[in-house]
């Protein structure tokens, strides 16, 4: 079965609409690894939930990033993924990371393909909207092939429009729901195209 090890920071909720698609079997993937750099991340207890192995890598403080990400890789190697799957991991990965998994890494972003690059999307495609220079946002789901920051070839991307009566909240749950039914989509669609 086509094997996934997932990266999440937090809270993990896009890791939970993966568990879940795979619980009714909707999404044919065996998710074979969660992982985190951070060892309090709920997305770790939401897969430690449903028997998923984690993994938890921290970078220590004086830790040089490609080393880190060498560590990383070498601890997700033994699970054997297919893909890699960047779901809320709030690290820019390197090369040392990239090579050990070519053409094996994607990232979800909240926005659209050449759009607010970065963290904090949501809240500034929000502020654009509230400064009238922006109507609507979205989500892609990218390959990694190198370090750029959210620029890599897109795989799927969806329009989320941003409404007059929306407070940010409303905004911020609707690109939510998006990303967890886009990133599901990509992830079937690659799981039956390349397995």
């Amino acid at each position: 079965m086509y094997r996934l090890a997932v990266l999440a920071s937090g809270n993990g909720s896009n890791l939970q609409a993966i568990l879940d698609a795979v619980a009714t079997g909707d999404l044919p993937v065996e998710v074979a690894v969660v992982a985190s750099d951070q060892p309090d991340a709920h997305a770790l207890e939401r897969a430690t939930h449903v028997g998923v192995p984690t993994v938890v890598v921290e970078r220590q403080s004086d830790e040089a990033r490609a080393d880190y990400d060498a560590r990383l890789a070498a601890a997700l190697a033994p699970f054997e993924p297919d893909l890699v799957v960047l779901a809320g991991f709030m690290r820019i990965l390197s090369a040392k990371f990239l090579g050990a998994f070519p053409d094996r890494v994607v990232n979800l972003h909240p926005a659209l393909p050449g759009e607010l690059p970065g963290t904090h999307a949501i809240e500034r495609a929000w502020q654009e909207a509230l400064a009238g220079e922006r109507r609507q946002s979205g989500v892609m789901v990218h390959y990694v092939p190198d370090e750029g920051v959210d620029c890599g070839p897109v795989i799927a991307s969806r329009v989320v429009p941003i409404h007059l009566d929306d407070t940010l909240t409303t905004f911020a749950d609707r690109i939510h729901a998006t990303e967890h039914r886009l990133l599901v989509e990509v992830l079937t669609q690659l799981a039956t195209t390349t397995a």
